[in-house]
């Protein structure tokens, strides 16, 4: 008898043991598809960001073959892979001269020519984006003061350009003894170049150009100190469709991207993007150009030296001595570049670069 009641207890233990089994089995069947599900989701969005890259030059090419050869698209390249990470030495960190948000910049050499090559950080929509938006405006748009894009790499996503070897004006401008070797009129060419360059995209047809992150670090210099803007990946087209109350072309952007400092207060305000946008960073960059201070607060420490009759006390002394009344007119410019509303700021072509031109050919 006792055996019968430990066989029957053993019976109703292993019972219990296979209907725990056969529910964990469908707790994991269950769990498995899931898995699969989910994996074949993270597939197709591979596949995505996979091709958007490739659509966008295809798309640049299908532009440029419907509006016809150019002076900007016929020196644009497709390269692969595998030649981009030839000229990059397989991307030796030695090679590294930059690395930001979105995308590592090397160091390379080309068909024989010096070149430098971002790689976008990714995979990822914004990346994808950043990506196509460099190739829409910078394969279309040449200027003497626009870095060049050579050409690209749809997979994963490179971007080639032409080499600057002085780096950026923020690499010179942070560290006093390089700020030394750009004296006041070197800073006053690089101020009537950018805003050539800006005036250029403001006005270009059909539809103008935003750059939308205008800053020292965004502006480099070549072997001669002159100045390249670069980095297009947030510029945005103005289609002149939607306009602000001031009846200018605007695009409305729920999540403002730019730099702290640099960025247009009434853009963060209303999502409101205009070329007045880039008219306030242009005014920090040359109030940065005029005190090498930091650019957060910048125009009101200005605005407090020019009200107290200090102006000359927060000059950039590496820059050397720079003539007082110059120096006044190009502050009050700048300034002006600054005001808080959109209305008051001045036209970059017709009336800062008027007056910068007049300071340089004066020098």
């Amino acid at each position: 008898m006792e055996e019968l009641r430990i066989a029957r207890a053993q019976k109703s233990q292993l019972k219990d043991q296979f209907v725990e089994t056969d529910q964990s089995r469908k707790e994991l069947e269950l769990k498995i598809i899931a898995s699969e599900e989910m994996l074949r989701a993270l597939i197709q969005e591979r596949e995505l960001l996979r091709t958007e890259p490739k659509n966008a030059l295809l798309k640049a090419e299908e532009e440029s073959r419907r509006k016809g050869d150019s002076s900007g698209t016929k020196y644009f390249s497709e390269f692969s892979f595998t030649e981009i990470a030839e000229a990059a030495q397989n991307f030796d960190p030695s090679l590294k001269i930059g690395k930001g948000g979105c995308g590592t910049v090397y160091r390379g050499l080309l068909r024989l020519t010096p070149v430098a090559i971002k790689i976008m950080n990714g995979p990822s929509t914004r990346g994808s984006q950043e990506f196509q938006q460099e190739i829409n405006v910078l394969r279309e748009v040449r200027h003497p003061n626009l870095i060049t894009l050579i050409g690209a790499c749809p997979e994963p996503c490179t971007l080639v350009y032409e080499y600057i070897p002085n780096g950026s004006l923020e690499h010179w401008l942070r560290d006093s003894d390089r700020a030394k070797q750009l004296p006041w009129r070197a800073r006053i060419c690089i101020a009537t170049e950018l805003c050539s360059a800006l005036a250029f995209l403001h006005s270009w047809e059909p539809h103008s150009i935003v750059h939308g992150d205008v800053k020292p670090g965004n502006i480099l210099l070549d072997a001669h100190f002159k100045s390249k803007l670069s980095d297009f990946g947030i510029s945005r087209l103005l289609s002149g469709g939607e306009r602000s109350s001031n009846n200018t072309a605007v695009v409305h952007l729920t999540d403002p991207k730019g730099t702290i400092g640099y960025i247009d207060p009434r853009f963060l305000v209303t999502g409101e993007l205009t070329t007045s946008s880039d008219v306030y960073s242009f005014g920090i960059v040359l109030l940065e150009l005029l005190t090498r201070r930091p650019a957060s607060g910048i125009a009101n420490v200005v605005r407090k030296a020019i009200s107290a009759g200090t102006l000359a006390a927060i000059l950039d002394p590496s820059a050397g001595e720079w003539p007082y009344t110059l120096a006044e007119k190009l502050t009050h410019l700048a300034l002006s570049c600054c005001e808080m509303s959109r209305r008051n700021r001045p036209d970059l072509k017709s009336e800062v670069g008027t007056v910068l031109q007049s300071i340089r050919a004066s020098c």
